[in-house]
């Protein structure tokens, strides 16, 4: 103990939405039925706060706390249970929590679950259950239904470090507090009142370990009693062996052989394994990551090293040199450097050929770098595990990792490696503009030593201007080049540049990187000629409070033509992609961060900007040799550059296949970090393409792994292509949640381009439900002059949407500027919608004498250009314009062909416009339209039934026994299904439908 910070007390629960959803739903069944549920997870997730805060919120009755001491002591018999909480409950509803359910005796948990499945007999109550996570459920309870506490969100986590502490932690030690508490709130809350507050500002060092003994076990509590030797000993060889180890688990033989090293007596087995581990196959793992943390942290000192030393033996009999190596290196007694254990962990963990993951590989470095004296060295093995970490998807473990090699003193090529992985953590998960800042800083301090490597960090900075929407940064950073001098490897990077107006890259104004960084040009700092310190004013992440980035609304500057649709791939440059291949490494200790970049990032830097100046003929040569070249090479790197240049080009079925194969090859190689990236370019290939249930399907997955690899800003890029999707399908309410939620992190962290794609979802929804007022106004702040425009290569997607709502909103006025600026991009030709676009946008402004020919024009311009969604939507105001003119035959033809293109590409609420306007013709729309019910699931058939009969969404949940978001999500299938937009209509369909099939019944009998 160094010490101790009062800690306030957290006047609320962060996160746990799901989780008090589910328990709201058991209070608010009350009024018409009793309930149960568990609720678990490991020691210090809050369990009990969740019971707290269940009672705190029931005001429709009593509550009832029941616990096994004898004041408060449960019935023995499920009969003495219900008599007690009928007599409790009376006339009302009854809430009955028991906390820690499981420390009950086995016969009062039988009578309690027992109990459980009669509560209906003992009037309206709920039964809300808290049990160990930490161990296998009881069988008592194994048939309740059960929601589980996982670890908190890294923005929750952070919240809650805000709240307890009034936001004074100083933001190095913020990182470390996060990683060290992994999502558990109870360790947070605990580590935090271990320190000073002098330690919590920064201005001492932390205790190392910050979690130690004392702490975990006051966590853990009760769960770490073990009642035998033997057990202890089997527990404590787990814990040591997750350490080196891929996964959770561990492998059941290495350990039952480690246990024979540390007694030769003994005679180990698995069986019967402590209740607090599992066993599958021939795997072995703790249920709780937190418990064996605190295992292996509170065992007696020698016989911690007794074991990591039984494992090390084992592994080096097996031929697992890193693990072993790791294991050997936890054996040692004392904090004292070895240098030569030091040097061969990082040579082990910088071969290629020793297989382990990123993660394995990043504890070796961080092992190698504690156990090294010579602190560049030291530096640069801290630097080469945090690269490890992000790959393997833990920016949280990155972090913490940094800090510790900027209190190293380092030659500046360290350092800029360094702030190059930090750049690309802020990247995927910080303000963009810190990251643009980190990223040029890198590059300015590696383009002496490592211009390859400098090049690299350049084209990631201008990825982060592009997210940010910062036109003339990205600009300026896509015209830094690097010095020529010896150490250009070859002429690799390009040759010298042969005067002052033309760069290497033959681009006009390409400038020194070097001296663009020092000097002027957007975006540019000034390089570091000392080791940045705690507080360098020459790193962006050392203010007091973190900078956001400005996200300015302005236009293409004069002389550029319109960045092309396809560019909607999320902006990535490509160089925003750290190595995966451990093998490229030198330098001191194995330890090189990065290897020589090759020409794909020149290239690509080449044609980026030669884009973005509207030169689609020299973006074209330079782009297409990064695709031409993925397909020899099957890195992850190699590939997603690809797919993002054919993405760039317009070229979307290029960009599928080579985003398929990152997609791939990231999976293989165990890059976390990269799969996320890799379903975000599938994702926007298959909406440029129109399939919008394909770019779902990857956002969806998207969306998952890059909140589990802590990417928050690639998860606000697949929320709003989920926006996008939803927006077509009928789903208010899902494109409300991911717009939110997208929106949440685009606004804090300065992603532009994120936010500019939710908006638009936003508004394409509103016109898809017959809001083009609404829509006009949302999309006008998107594409209309002034300092709120869109994103610079996305508002201009938007512009048909545009067009059309102000047409039908009866604003046709405020379209001239913005068509002739998208005529421009049509002309452009890297986007093959655009040019149907534009004659559909011609002809909503057309007089009628030339609508008709613009109509024909725009659908043969998409029978060139393909795409289903763009063409029925295109077919559908064309049926419009003609049922409005009195012709009918021709109407009915192209209304249904936008039907059929809608419902081929699952357009729920654009199928619901194009049956609209068939019924108003008197033509019954064909397959699962209006007027018949055979189209719907036995699921939304029950739903649709009991909605005509008057039921509430809630009510029909408890009926059912779903959930209300269940019955909202298929009430709202059943509504794009049978296009109907209102409950009575819907109710005047199903008795319709019903005396329909009464008639054919009693026609039958006759």
């Amino acid at each position: 103990m160094t010490g101790e910070t009062t800690v306030r007390t957290a006047v609320r629960i962060h996160g746990r939405s799901a989780q008090r959803e589910a328990v709201r739903a058991l209070l608010d069944g009350l009024r018409a039925r009793s309930g149960h549920l568990v609720v678990t997870g490991e020691p210090g997730l809050g369990r009990t706060a969740l019971l707290q805060w269940a009672a705190d919120s029931f005001r429709a009755g009593p509550v009832l706390r029941l616990g096994p001491g004898e004041d408060r002591g449960a019935p023995a018999t499920a009969g003495e249970l219900l008599t007690t909480l009928r007599k409790a409950a009376g006339e009302a509803p009854l809430l009955v929590c028991v906390d820690d359910a499981h420390l009950w005796d086995a016969p009062a948990r039988s009578a309690l679950s027992h109990a459980a499945e009669r509560l209906h007999t003992a009037g309206r109550v709920a039964l809300l259950l808290s049990v160990a996570g930490h161990r296998a459920v009881d069988p008592e309870f194994a048939r309740l239904p059960v929601v589980r506490l996982d670890p908190l969100a890294p923005s929750h986590a952070d919240a809650l470090l805000d709240e307890v502490t009034d936001g004074s932690t100083d933001p190095a030690v913020r990182e470390h507090l996060l990683a060290e508490a992994e999502g558990n709130p109870a360790l947070l809350l605990a580590l935090v009142r271990r320190l000073t507050p002098a330690e919590l500002r920064g201005l001492r060092p932390l205790p190392r370990p910050t979690a130690d003994a004392g702490t975990l076990a006051a966590v853990v509590g009760s769960a770490l009693t073990c009642p035998s030797a033997d057990a202890r000993d089997l527990l404590l060889t787990v814990a040591a062996a997750v350490r080196a180890a891929d996964g959770p688990d561990v492998d059941t033989r290495l350990v039952l052989d480690a246990l024979r090293h540390l007694d030769p007596a003994s005679a180990p087995t698995a069986n019967p394994l402590p209740d607090v581990l599992a066993g599958a196959g021939d795997r072995l793992r703790f249920h709780s990551p937190l418990l064996c943390r605190a295992v292996h942290a509170t065992a007696a000192p020698d016989r911690r090293r007794a074991a990591h030393r039984a494992l090390a033996d084992v592994l080096e009999a097996d031929g697992q040199p890193l693990p072993a190596l790791l294991h050997r290196s936890w054996s040692l007694s004392g904090p004292a450097p070895v240098a030569r254990l030091a040097d061969r962990l990082a040579a082990v963990a910088a071969d290629g050929t020793t297989p382990a993951s990123h993660g394995l590989r990043g504890t070796a470095y961080a092992r190698a770098a504690e156990l090294t004296a010579d602190a560049p060295v030291r530096a640069e093995r801290y630097t080469a595990a945090a690269e490890q970490a992000l790959l393997a998807g833990r920016p949280d473990r990155a972090r913490p990792l940094l800090a510790a090699a900027r209190d190293c003193a380092a030659p500046a090529v360290v350092r800029g490696r360094a702030e190059r992985v930090r750049g690309l953590a802020e990247l995927r998960d910080g303000p963009v503009g810190d990251a643009h800042q980190s990223l040029l800083l890198a590059a300015s301090l590696l383009a002496e030593d490592a211009p390859a490597e400098a090049a690299s960090a350049a084209l990631a900075a201008a990825d982060a201007a592009w997210a940010a929407g910062d036109l003339s940064s990205c600009l300026a950073t896509l015209s830094l080049g690097p010095a020529p001098g010896p150490r250009d490897a070859a002429g690799m990077l390009g040759p010298a540049a042969p005067d002052a107006a033309t760069g290497a890259d033959g681009l006009p104004g390409t400038v020194d990187l070097a001296g663009a960084v020092d000097g002027a040009g957007p975006g540019g700092v000034p390089a570091p000629t000392d080791p940045p310190g705690p507080r360098h004013a020459a790193d962006p992440r050392q203010a007091v409070a973190p900078r956001h980035a400005t996200v300015p609304g302005h236009a293409t500057a004069p002389g550029h033509a319109a960045v092309p649709s396809a560019v909607l791939a999320g902006g990535r440059t490509g160089g925003a992609t750290p190595r995966t291949d451990a093998g490229a490494r030198g330098g001191p200790g194995g330890t090189r961060v990065c290897g020589a970049v090759p020409d794909p990032v020149r290239d690509h830097r080449v044609g980026m900007r030669a884009l973005l100046e509207g030169r689609l003929d020299r973006a074209a040569p330079s782009l297409g040799q990064v695709v031409e070249r993925a397909r020899t090479d099957d890195r992850p790197e190699t590939l997603l550059r690809a797919a993002s240049a054919a993405l760039l080009l317009g070229n979307v079925d290029a960009a599928r296949r080579a985003g398929a194969r990152a997609l791939a090859a990231t999976r293989q190689s165990g890059s976390e970090a990269l799969v996320p990236q890799a379903l975000e370019y599938l994702a926007y290939a298959e909406l440029r393409a129109g399939r919008h249930p394909q770019a779902r399907a990857h956002a969806e997955e998207g969306l998952r792994t890059a909140l589990r690899a802590g990417q928050r800003n690639t998860a606000a890029h697949h929320q709003a292509v989920l926006a996008l999707a939803a927006s077509i399908e009928d789903e208010p309410a899902a494109v409300a949640r991911h717009v939110t939620a997208a929106l949440a992190t685009a606004r804090r962290h300065g992603l532009a381009q994120a936010a500019t794609l939710a908006e638009w979802a936003a508004a394409r929804a509103d016109l898809g439900r017959g809001r083009p007022q609404d829509a006009a106004d949302r999309l006008g702040l998107l594409v209309l002059p002034g300092p709120g425009r869109g994103h610079f290569a996305v508002w201009r997607l938007a512009v048909p949407c545009f067009v059309e709502a102000a047409a039908l909103a009866g604003r046709p006025e405020d379209t001239h500027e913005v068509l002739t600026d998208f005529a421009g991009w049509a002309a452009f030709g890297a986007d093959p919608q655009a040019a149907a676009q534009l004659a559909r946008c011609h002809a909503l402004l057309a007089p009628p004498d030339r609508a008709d020919d613009l109509y024909r024009r725009a659908l043969a311009r998409h029978d060139e250009a393909g795409g289903d969604f763009e063409r029925a939507r295109t077919a559908l105001l064309y049926g419009k314009w003609l049922r409005r003119r009195r012709r009918p035959r021709e109407a009915r033809g192209r209304l249904g062909t936008a039907l059929a293109g809608f419902d081929r590409c699952g357009a729920g609420v654009w199928a619901a416009q194009a049956r609209a306007e068939l019924r108003a013709l008197g033509a019954a729309p064909q397959g699962g339209g209006a007027g018949t019910l055979t189209g719907l699931t036995p699921q939304q058939l029950r739903i649709a039934r009991h909605v005509a009969e008057g039921a509430t969404n809630r009510e029909v949940a408890l009926t059912l026994a779903v959930s209300t978001r269940t019955v909202d999500y298929h009430l709202r299938k059943v509504f794009a299904v049978l296009g109907v937009r209102s409950r009575l209509e819907l109710a005047r369909m199903v008795e319709h439908a019903d005396r329909t099939r009464g008639d054919r019944r009693a026609g039958d009998r006759m």
